[in-house]
């Protein structure tokens, strides 16, 4: 019979082996066909912050 108050693992917050925490969300809308093709990438979360972090580095690199 499974523990009715969930497994004691599942309380534990997750390890980040990141330099920088994830510590905050962003929310902004796409097109249906985009939200297809981000959700057929191996880690749409990570591919998103890597979009995200190539367009603000060249934007950056345009400025100065």
């Amino acid at each position: 019979m499974p523990n009715p108050k969930g497994n004691p693992q599942n309380f534990e917050p997750i390890k980040s082996t990141r330099d920088e925490p994830l510590t905050r969300n962003l929310n902004f809308r796409v097109t249906e066909k985009m939200k297809e093709e981000v959700q057929q990438q191996d880690d749409p979360p990570e591919f998103c912050r890597q979009a995200i972090q190539k367009a603000l580095d060249e934007k950056k690199g345009k400025d100065q």
